[in-house]
């Protein structure tokens, strides 16, 4: 770092007050001005990554501790793509005296892979933007000079293992009802297992879609704020992906995990699932014991215009009845309700929404009957609108095709975002974990080895020393610190 700051002393320092003097000459070309500042600031912080990753290097290679074991090979250069830009050092390639195992020890330290080439800074970059725009955009946004390709954003992505292990919290909370809300958006595939394979149906259309599921825990809803006629849902947490199959079960057992481990369950008088009927959410009735199911109003009122939307002028009271005997009458009232309006019923199609109305009613009649009874603690279910919010402002709302693996990580992805993930601890959960280890008494190199040649280098820059700030005891702490990791290795 050394060098870095006695080039920035000699050069960048007289580059910047070029650009002061360029903007006080022109003070409208604001833009220029601060294009040029960042352009130097950003140089000089490259160059002392590079410096120190290179010091690194050397420390390597002259540890007695790795001459002990690895001989050395030659030296190669690496370029990784870091948030603030491309930076370019040389690192030395080993060679392990007893096994002949070749390898970059500086690359082992770092825990990156002999093939990296990106940070995890970048990777946390390319994952908040692709989250939230495409693939293309996260590639540009990677680095503030550098971009990569949409195909490595894909990689990246498709690459993601999503593990939610939940931990007993000490002090779980205790509230009085708790609300699952689960719905699903249908997502358009670019092929089902190989390109080509999508077939048409007798209508023309592709069997191309794949349904994602949603499924949000929440305490409750209150006002956004004091004077605010929009509520919001207190403290949700999100469930993403495509769960099929078998998978459901697995979906609905993270469900439980979380709630098991956040919540005190003996002080909660009632859980209530709120969706649309679909038979995945209503397994999940069956998975997690105590659940009261609540018919979402959206379906409800969807299947009711369904059924009497061709009454004209008679639909409203029509309506009104159906809501009436659903409310307090029976299943044979309500058929009774259903054979008037077929009587006054013309058309084959129409006919048929009638039909299919009645039985989608009927068969959640019981989730109804708890949504329009009005009980103590029931709630609207906002599950259309987290849809649109969570899954199809990103994946489906524009034209656009997924493979399936892509379609379940970036599920997976923006439930992760919207529970408040932090993207940089993703990127590090994926990446290969290096044992710290290394006491006092097994330093390779002393103390004193660093002191002796921190003097030397005082002795070489003269009067550039008594203008950095960093001392020498720092610089040897620094160095002690990185041999511990030479031992670990």
């Amino acid at each position: 770092m050394i060098k870095s700051i006695q080039h920035f002393e000699e050069v960048g320092i007289r580059n910047l007050e070029k650009e002061v003097e360029k903007f006080l000459k022109n003070p409208k070309d604001m833009a220029s001005f601060v294009y040029g500042i960042q352009d130097n600031i950003i140089k000089l912080g490259l160059d002392i990554i590079k410096e120190t990753l290179e010091s690194c290097d050397e420390t390597l290679r002259n540890s007695g501790k790795r001459k002990k074991d690895w001989q050395i090979v030659k030296k190669d250069e690496k370029t990784l793509i870091t948030s603030l830009g491309k930076v370019c050092f040389e690192k030395t390639l080993f060679k392990n005296k007893v096994t002949g195992e070749r390898g970059y020890l500086l690359d082992r330290i770092l825990g990156i892979e002999g093939h990296e080439r990106l940070t995890e800074d970048a990777e946390a970059k390319m994952l908040e933007e692709s989250v939230e725009t495409s693939y293309r955009k996260a590639g540009q946004a990677i680095s503030i000079s550098e971009i990569v390709s949409k195909q490595t954003v894909k990689n990246k992505i498709h690459s993601l293992e999503f593990q939610n292990e939940y931990k007993d919290l000490p002090n779980k909370k205790k509230v009085k009802y708790l609300y699952i809300d689960a719905d699903e958006d249908h997502i358009s595939l670019q092929f089902r297992e190989r390109k080509g394979d999508l077939v048409k149906n007798d209508n023309h259309v592709k069997n191309n879609c794949i349904i994602t599921k949603i499924v949000y825990v929440y305490e409750g809803i209150e006002k956004e704020g004091p004077k605010s006629k929009r509520n919001r849902l207190i403290n949700p947490y999100y469930f993403c992906g495509t769960y099929s199959g078998e998978d459901n079960s697995k979906l609905w057992d993270e469900v439980y995990d979380y709630i098991r481990c956040n919540y005190d369950i003996d002080s909660i008088e009632k859980i209530y699932l709120n969706g649309d009927g679909g038979g995945w959410i209503k397994a999940g009735k069956r998975r997690l014991a105590g659940l009261t199911y609540v018919l979402d109003e959206f379906h409800l009122n969807k299947y009711m215009i369904r059924a009497t939307s061709h009454l004209l002028d008679s639909a409203e009271e029509a309506r009104q009845e159906m809501f009436k005997t659903m409310r307090s009458g029976t299943k044979r009232e309500f058929e009774k309700v259903i054979e008037k309006i077929l009587k006054v019923t013309d058309g084959e199609a129409t006919i048929k929404r009638v039909k299919e109305s009645k039985e989608y009613i009927l068969s959640n009649w019981s989730a109804v009957k708890v949504r329009l009874e009005e009980k103590e603690g029931i709630v609207g279910c906002s599950a259309e609108g987290h849809v649109s919010h969570v899954l199809s402002s990103r994946m489906s709302s524009r034209p656009m095709g997924w493979s399936r693996m892509g379609v379940d990580k970036m599920a997976h992805l923006r439930a992760y975002y919207y529970n408040g993930g932090d993207m940089l601890e993703l990127v590090r959960k994926q990446r290969r974990q290096t044992k710290a280890a290394g006491a006092e008494e097994n330093d390779i190199i002393s103390c004193e080895e660093v002191l002796r040649s921190e003097k030397n280098k005082r002795n070489e820059l003269g009067k550039y020393m008594e203008s950095i700030s960093h001392s020498v005891s720092a610089d040897v702490r620094k160095y002690a610190w990185f041999n511990a990791h030479i031992w670990g290795l």
